[in-house]
């Protein structure tokens, strides 16, 4: 039975009098609960669908056919070759698997170098910004620069400073300090290795600097109060306090550094141009090269997946033994 009452302002109000008669707002069913994370997260799987796993795909059928520029109007009618490309690919007595496991560990060499430079700069900043002084927020933010500016006009930037002529960086070295015997060539020769790193490592530090600092704040400055309380130098707790504390944070860190600095293309190809000289041949401009100027893009999807089965590999076995780090380290 329903009855209808007057509330106390005078709105008239609808009473149930039957038992149980209540409603209640109903919740969403079990199925609806979990499926909506899943429905939310749709369009970011498309995305990464579309962008990521469908080249992928793409490229490993490509490795496995004799596609070359005759075949680009119908890659479908490009024969089969099985494990041909990936024969050629490994051979290291032919020119091609030669060229390849030059630039390969020329990658390793280079991104060992840049990793290990851009985490020491970031560090050594992160700690040095803990301290309160006049300026520090000036710092930061300069700090940060290389980090928010556009690849390519940095990367311009310095392929100009490294011109043997007119360069900025030969007229300091040479013309200031007296450093250089003449002008010296950056961008071909031996010297664009380290013309390379240079720009590597001046464009990735801050991002090092950024993730180092934020894990800083984690750390309880209680800790280091205790420890100047016990005669601990600042070198004494940076060893015992602060690299043990940002032991999670400089994990994900190094290995974040290592995936993108072995995989990049950017720098070089705007650096040097499609011919990346024989000192600064990464692999992922000599996998370009390999594809679009010899226009054998089966041997080069071959390549790519042989990177690809090599970052996998590497990032397998450094997650293996930092898990098991952490668990001695609690044990």
């Amino acid at each position: 039975m329903t009855t209808i009452v007057n509330s106390p302002k005078g709105d008239p109000a609808v009473r149930e009098d039957t038992p149980g008669a209540t409603r209640k707002p109903r919740r969403p069913g079990r199925i609806r609960r979990l499926g909506l994370p899943y429905l939310l997260l749709l369009p970011a799987l498309l995305l990464e669908i579309l962008v990521h796993l469908l080249p992928i795909a793409i490229g490993f059928v490509m490795a496995f056919k004799e596609l070359t520029q005759n075949f680009l109007r119908d890659w479908s009618a490009a024969p089969w070759t099985g494990l041909g490309n990936f024969d050629v690919a490994v051979d290291f007595n032919e020119p091609v698997g030669k060229a390849l496991l030059h630039s390969f560990w020329i990658t390793c060499v280079f991104t060992l170098m840049s990793v290990g430079l851009c985490w020491l700069l970031g560090t050594a900043a992160a700690v040095f910004m803990q301290e309160t002084f006049t300026g520090r927020g000036f710092l930061r933010t300069l700090f940060l620069v290389p980090y928010a500016l556009p690849v390519y006009a940095a990367v311009i930037t310095w392929a100009f400073m490294f011109q043997r002529d007119n360069g900025l960086v030969n007229h300091v070295l040479h013309d200031q300090l007296g450093l250089a015997d003449g002008h010296p060539f950056w961008l071909i020769g031996d010297n664009s290795f380290f013309a390379l790193l240079t720009v590597s490592v001046w464009k990735g530090w801050p991002f090092a600097f950024l993730i180092v600092m934020a894990g800083l704040q984690n750390i309880p400055k209680e800790l280091y109060e205790a420890a100047a309380m016990d005669g601990a130098g600042i070198w004494q707790q940076i060893r015992r306090i602060t690299i043990p504390s940002l032991r999670p944070v400089n994990q994900v860190l190094v290995l974040v550094l290592f995936l993108w600095t072995f995989n990049d293309f950017n720098t070089p190809f705007v650096l040097f141009g499609r011919a990346a000289p024989e000192a600064a041949d990464l692999i992922s401009v000599h996998i370009y090269q390999s594809s679009f100027a010899t226009w054998n893009f089966g041997t080069g999807a071959a390549m790519s997946v042989l990177l690809l089965l090599f970052l996998l590999l590497v990032t397998g076995i450094y997650l293996v033994l930092t898990s098991r780090g952490r668990k001695v380290s609690r044990g």
